[in-house]
């Protein structure tokens, strides 16, 4: 009986570590499906594409029978970059879709964009009229990796379960006709069977057992430092934040519908650090005149109107009062105080559109911040995005006085830029 109990014992143990490794592996091969890649779509690609549909770019179904995994990768890492290349494929969708841009996505992993296409490539794979799963299209079981790779993940799971279950029962009875059998025997007295039926004498054994102290510290350390770091990392980070502004101002209506430039309204984007905030005169340009009437029964939309209050402006009479407001915005975009940025750099040196940083602004009914502004962000963009110097103002100064250094000429701070404001003042 007690090599029985032996043989019951190393089979636990190797069922213990099978089930263990079977565990890490699934868990593995799972993080990297579909149900990951629905999370990153939502977040990132709702906004320009549809799977079945044309939104502002291409639908997606199909994709990866159209174009390659590492084509993919490439043009949807840094998809500026393929088309200034001069890559046939890119320039072509460029040429299809423009003015719109694909926008870059440096900051996602090659694991994280072939999350998203196995997404795409499982839900364009399923029948047109298919119902809605448990939960909508926005539930837990649209974000899966269809049903075939649940029902596996879940039986495996099943299958360990039972398996644990039996082994505890078999371990149980071996134990209980062990101990009858040594009573029998006159081998076990009945103090040391009170003993046996401690039911905390196997924690205690481990409680006294170093080893296993050890590691059961060096886990929580291990876990509690990993939750930590995660946490800190984190810290000022506001992706996604979304104040409530004193006027519904809808990008979409203005930047997308009625494809308004956006330097329009934000004029110091072109020519200054700052890309800043339009004043009410701005907006009475074209609301001198515009009203939307049509939705408010013949009234002057009630957004409007905050901007008349504002301006103690009477739109019967078009006349300004003297008890004029600041209108209050909230601001979304905030760097620390020791970052340095300035728009024009970007703008009109380096040619960057707005969506580059600010996403598809022209979807947002209400803007939010849309990329995460960390360091680790700004420098993988900074080394993904090439310097195109060719007919540009900025670097032909560069190039000139570089020439005039060569020839020993006296070069100036002035001629580098030394006299633009922002050098000295933010």
């Amino acid at each position: 009986m007690r090599s029985i109990s032996l043989f019951f014992r190393s089979v636990t143990k190797s069922l213990i570590l099978i089930s263990s490794l079977s565990i890490a592996s699934v868990t593995m091969s799972f993080a990297q499906d579909a149900g990951a890649g629905a999370a990153i779509f939502k977040q990132k690609c709702t906004a320009c594409h549809g799977i079945d549909k044309k939104v502002i770019g291409p639908a997606l179904k199909g994709v990866h029978e159209r174009h390659d995994e590492a084509w993919l990768l490439k043009w949807t890492k840094n998809a500026p970059s393929m088309i200034a290349s001069g890559d046939p494929a890119a320039k072509a969708l460029f040429d299809q879709y423009k003015p719109a841009m694909m926008t870059a996505f440096p900051e996602l992993s090659d694991d994280d964009v072939k999350n998203i296409y196995a997404y795409i490539k499982a839900e364009g794979e399923k029948p047109a009229g298919a119902p809605v799963p448990p939960g909508g299209p926005e539930g837990k079981d649209a974000a899966a990796d269809g049903e075939v790779s649940n029902f596996m993940l879940f039986g495996l799971l099943a299958v360990i379960v039972i398996a644990f279950l039996v082994i505890l029962v078999l371990n149980r009875v071996i134990h209980t006709l062990e101990r009858v059998m040594l009573q029998k025997q006159g081998l076990i007295t009945e103090e040391e069977e009170e003993i046996q039926k401690d039911r905390f004498a196997g924690l205690k054994k481990l409680s006294k057992n170093k080893k296993f102290i050890f590691f059961v510290v060096l886990l929580a350390i291990i876990f509690l430092g990993t939750a930590g770091w995660k946490t800190m990392w984190n810290t000022g980070v506001n992706t996604g934040y979304q104040p409530v502004q004193p006027i519904k101002f809808s990008h979409q209506l203005h930047a997308g519908v009625n494809k308004i430039d956006c330097q329009y309204c934000h004029t110091g984007a072109f020519k200054s650090k700052n890309a800043s905030i339009p004043s009410a005169n701005v907006c009475m340009n074209c609301h001198n005149y515009v009203q939307a009437t049509d939705k408010y029964d013949g009234e002057i939309s009630p957004e409007i109107m905050k901007i008349y209050k504002a301006l103690d402006y009477n739109p019967e009479t078009r006349v300004y009062g003297n008890n004029q407001k600041p209108i209050e915005w909230v601001r979304i975009h905030n760097l620390p105080d020791f970052a340095y940025f300035n728009h024009s750099q970007h703008v009109k040196v380096a040619g960057i559109e707005c969506q580059k940083c600010h996403g598809p602004i022209q979807t947002m009914e209400e803007v939010y911040q849309y990329s995460p502004l960390t360091m680790k962000w700004c420098i993988n963009c900074h080394k993904e995005t090439e310097v195109n110097h060719k007919d540009n103002a900025h670097y032909d100064k560069l190039m000139a006085a570089h020439d005039q250094l060569k020839k020993g000429q006296k070069v100036t701070a002035a001629v580098l830029g030394g006299l633009e404001c922002g050098k000295c003042h933010y």
